[in-house]
């Protein structure tokens, strides 16, 4: 048998114990962290929810820590088809967050931790293959923009159905088939051939505008030195006969002048002669002054 202290410390350890069960039982303080809400239940049902800071509940209510904080859900390979039924793949990120005032339906309905993920990834998948349909394969690709902000909007409607927010998509990877990629590259290829062949031609066409140009400023300007030589050698020719013209008429009108001319012309030579005879005389040549003397 025990002796009588042991016995007695057993006691006491044993109420001790019994003791902190107690207190931890019925323990009523309780701390909500920042980026969380807290659930009250009362026997399984919510009673309310708590805001972040100290709580402070009944044995009989139950404290459960719920995040509102921003969480994330990777899409992998989400698959849809175009209008014109060509595959296409997209990776996504999608983050979200619990609307505070929706806490406990979420809890109620969804999610005990504000972990939605799951639903995130099949309303995207559901969305996106909604979106695709919408657009033909060159549009989905020429208008990507388009199709990220209606893909962001049905989300966003969809979402506010589990009581979820979305705070922005990343659209990672977006890909068609390798044999449709391919036609797609060999197109861009052969239009960039194409236009390369046209900028070539116009840069030719272009060259050769500026040799016809510079040619036929070469020749108006040698054709118009040609007419002004021609027409300056008209207007001189014009200007020499009309001045034989008129000393002709003037000639013709008054015969006295030419003989006058004459005389000035003997006149000059007897002035400059010395007196002298030629000492030859051939046939026919005129004799000098023979004439002077007579009358």
């Amino acid at each position: 048998m025990l002796n009588f202290p042991t016995a007695k410390l057993v006691r006491y350890a044993i109420g001790l114990a019994v003791a902190i069960i107690v207190l931890i039982m019925v323990w009523p303080f309780y701390t909500v962290p920042t980026g969380y809400r807290g659930v009250v239940t009362s026997f399984g049902r919510i009673s309310h929810v708590e805001n972040e800071g100290l709580v402070i509940l009944p044995p009989w209510q139950k404290l459960s820590v719920f995040s509102i904080r921003a969480e994330q859900a990777d899409i992998e390979d989400a698959e849809g088809s175009t209008s014109d039924t060509q595959p296409v793949k997209v990776s996504l990120t999608v983050r979200y967050s619990i609307a505070t005032d929706r806490v406990a339906e979420v809890y109620e309905k969804y999610s005990h931790d504000g972990d939605l993920s799951s639903y995130v990834q099949t309303a995207t998948q559901e969305i996106f293959k909604a979106v695709t349909a919408k657009y033909s394969a060159p549009d989905l690709i020429a208008e990507r923009a388009k199709v990220s902000s209606d893909i962001n909007m049905a989300l966003r409607t969809k979402l506010s159905l589990y009581g979820a927010s979305v705070i922005n998509i990343d659209m990672r990877t977006f890909a068609f088939s390798p044999s449709y990629m391919s036609a797609i590259n060999e197109k861009v290829t052969q239009e960039q051939l194409r236009l390369g062949a046209e900028n070539k031609l116009k840069t030719v066409e272009a060259e050769q505008k500026q040799k016809v140009a510079i040619a036929e400023a070469e020749a108006n300007a040698l054709r118009a030195q040609a007419d002004g030589e021609a027409y300056a050698t008209l207007k001189a020719a014009t200007a020499q006969a009309e001045a034989l013209t008129v000393q002709n008429a003037a000639l013709a009108q008054n015969k006295e002048v030419l003989e006058l001319r004459r005389i000035e012309v003997e006149q000059t030579k007897a002035n400059k002669w010395n007196g002298a005879l030629p000492t030859a005389i051939y046939a026919g040549a005129p004799i000098p002054f023979l004439n002077v003397g007579k009358e």
